[in-house]
């Protein structure tokens, strides 16, 4: 699973010498948090968040509301966007897990998908968890069940076998560390139709060292 499978693709753009009245307002009215400013040939110049339209008050303080709606007006995209040398973008071709932990370690919402410098797209924090809930088959009812068990090598592999034994099929499936509980794992989501929350208790109970944690119509 790639950038380039969750990313919005043609997303929309704003020209450096946009009025920033204009730029809040056409992010307003596409309910977007991010607008990548791009030069001829879709080349990124650079980035407009809704932080960035916050305007210094060190700036206003002095003038008057005349003045200060006169300085607002003049404003350009280009004197308040993040210049491209600091936007951090990515490729296309990068895992989607690699753009998730860029972001989470910059604390950023989005990363510009660039191609020799050119625009190709966009993938934002909304991309990521869309991905996220497609991953643990959201949209599809069934069981979803959180079991723990000691993190040593086939571990999982029994989990799975109890379930093969029973003619189940999984739809999703995920793991993490299990937290506050050190030598352990929890196999975070097994989800699972066409079976009864009574059913997978009866079975999954029987693992030798495992522990179901939650379970739940999900």
């Amino acid at each position: 699973m790639l950038v380039k499978d969750y990313m919005t693709r043609h997303p929309l753009m704003a020209a450096p010498d946009m009025s920033l009245v204009e730029a809040q307002r056409f992010m307003g009215q596409n309910n977007i948090r991010h607008l990548p400013v791009v030069g001829d040939g879709k080349r990124l110049l650079g980035l407009v968040t809704r932080q960035s339209l916050l305007i210094d008050p060190g700036r206003l303080g002095s003038l008057n509301v005349w003045e200060i709606a006169g300085v607002l007006s003049g404003l350009k995209v280009k004197d308040v966007m993040i210049k491209a040398p600091n936007v951090i973008t990515v490729s296309q071709d990068i895992t989607i897990e690699e753009a998730a932990r860029v972001m989470v370690e910059r604390r950023i919402g989005c990363l510009p998908v660039v191609q020799d410098d050119v625009l190709v797209g966009i993938i934002t924090e909304v991309d990521l968890l869309a991905h996220l809930m497609e991953m643990m088959a959201t949209r599809h009812p069934g069981i979803r069940v959180t079991v723990r068990m000691p993190d040593v090598r086939g571990e999982l592999a029994k989990l799975v076998a109890a379930i093969a034994a029973q003619g189940w099929g999984i739809l999703a499936c995920g793991g993490v560390a299990a937290p506050k509980a050190a030598g352990k794992w929890d196999a975070a989501v097994l989800k699972m139709r066409d079976v009864t929350r009574e059913e997978v208790i009866a079975a999954l109970s029987q693992v030798e060292g495992h522990e179901i944690i939650d379970i739940r119509d999900a």
